[in-house]
């Protein structure tokens, strides 16, 4: 009796856990729908990819389904396929990149793999092997050694593994194929269809530029900076009993952080891309690497501001009152320096060159050491003292993360020849004229601080 109420327990328990796995696939599936309405939504160019990849492979695999196209080819039609599917990416950069390694690997691994194949029969058939190994030998050992080589790696690794995998092919499957040269022609030939191929429909089909979205990288993450700037201030004197603000929204800086892979890749696809639109042949890419690791040079130091948010050590009313126009008027200025520099890079522009937001954060940093220096921290608690200076030690640091981002941009307006500022232009382009109040308010603004009138009798 006791034994089969144990199997009836055991019974359920394993139905109750089928259900459960059953009630956890429908979920997932019917969670799927909705996955792929977000990645679509993120990126609408994710879907025009897509259909580029299946027009491609069918292109290719035109050679199977027709007979005089198959004859002449054989089953090394299918390397064109292949082909298509390992070379074709979502930009052009990484395409051409890809694609170029592929077929310049291929036709001079075959061409030396036929040499070898050659040199190998003159002594022999006795000797044949052991020529074969020692040419395949050299070459395996003296590749994976170039592979080291940082810039090697990074733009021609691709290259490099099908140079060495079309050589050991071709130079030992010849030792027992005869029709060595037949082989390596097809396979060299196929492989060059499937690229261009892939290259064709990449460029000419609504092309997406790595190029464009490095540069779009760059300015959206100088908005970010300046977002967290701008709100800052009325953030961290926010009073507890005020309902919350936009406190969530100033942390969009947080992506920047993990955002030198994105960029160095972005960089390295950019560099094969050909001239397109803005972008001239040998664009300064580089330059945008510098900017980028400037860029999380500041964001690293408003992670630090942004755990003064977060502190349990707050100031006191008295406090706040003393230094709060000193800390917003800073930050926001500063804020506004980065913006009007992320416009100027969005719209491929020269900046101003003497930024009036910079002049104007400096003097506010400096108000706020005077006020640490003098009597207004008489009375003051040591703890809260040192929270306003760490608050102000890094404003002091973005400020100064600030103008060397000036720096890279005006250089890099120098080296990619950004246009000038034209009248007909600020007038018909909503974000320069945006800019354009923006420097001009603040001239205004700085000229009656640096101007007096003197009335001479």
């Amino acid at each position: 009796m006791e034994a089969n109420v144990v199997v009836e327990g055991g019974s359920s328990n394993s139905w109750l856990a089928l259900v459960d796995s059953i009630v956890k696939i429908r979920s997932k599936v019917a969670e799927f729908p909705g996955k792929m309405k977000k990645v679509a939504e993120d990126d609408p160019r994710r879907i025009v990819h897509s259909f580029k990849v299946g027009l491609a492979i069918t292109l290719v695999s035109l050679f199977y389904y027709f007979d005089h196209l198959y004859v002449g080819f054989g089953s090394s039609a299918m390397w064109a396929v292949l082909t298509v599917i390992v070379v074709i990416e979502f930009s052009v950069g990484a395409t051409l990149g890809k694609g170029l390694n592929r077929g310049l690997a291929t036709f001079l691994a075959g061409t030396l793999g036929f040499g070898a194949h050659h040199l190998a029969n003159l002594p022999g058939r006795e000797l044949q092997p052991i020529l074969l190994g020692i040419f395949v030998f050299i070459l395996a050992a003296t590749v994976s050694f170039i592979r080291f080589f940082p810039r090697m790696k990074v733009r021609y690794d691709y290259g490099l593994l099908i140079f060495m995998l079309t050589f050991c092919l071709i130079s030992v499957s010849g030792y027992r194929d005869e029709e060595v040269l037949e082989m390596a022609q097809k396979r060299v030939s196929t492989i060059l269809i499937g690229g261009f191929t892939a290259i064709f429909v990449c460029i000419f089909i609504c092309p997406v530029w790595a190029g464009e979205d490095l540069h779009n990288l760059a300015a959206n993450n100088l908005e970010k900076l300046a977002s967290f700037l701008e709100g800052f201030g009325d953030e961290y004197f926010r009073k507890s009993s005020e309902p919350e603000s936009n406190k969530a929204s100033l942390q969009a800086y947080k992506s920047i952080l993990n955002s030198k892979q994105s960029e160095e890749s972005l960089v390295n696809f950019a560099r094969w891309e050909p001239p397109h639109g803005p972008f001239r042949f040998r664009h300064p890419w580089k330059q945008y690497l510098k900017i980028g690791s400037l860029t999380r040079q500041c964001a690293y130091r408003i992670e630090a501001l942004n755990g003064c948010l977060n502190s349990d050590v707050q100031a006191s009313p008295e406090t706040c009152r003393n230094f709060r126009e000193a800390f917003i008027k800073a930050s926001s200025e500063t804020g506004k320096a980065v913006k009007g520099l992320a416009s100027a890079m969005r719209t491929m522009t020269l900046p101003t060159g003497d930024c009036p937001q910079t002049a104007k954060s400096k003097n506010a940093a400096d108000n706020l050491k005077s006020l640490l220096r003098t009597g207004l921290c008489e009375g003051i608690d040591i703890v809260e003292i040192l929270e306003v200076a760490t608050v102000a030690s890094l404003l002091l640091d973005i400020l100064a993360c600030t103008e060397k981002i000036s720096e890279s941009i005006h250089e890099l307006a120098s080296l990619a020849h950004f246009k000038r500022l034209e009248p007909d232009e600020k007038d018909g382009n909503p974000d320069l004229d945006k800019q354009k109040q923006v420097w001009q308010s603040s001239n205004s603004i700085a000229s009656n601080h640096h101007h007096h009138i003197i009335t001479i009798e």
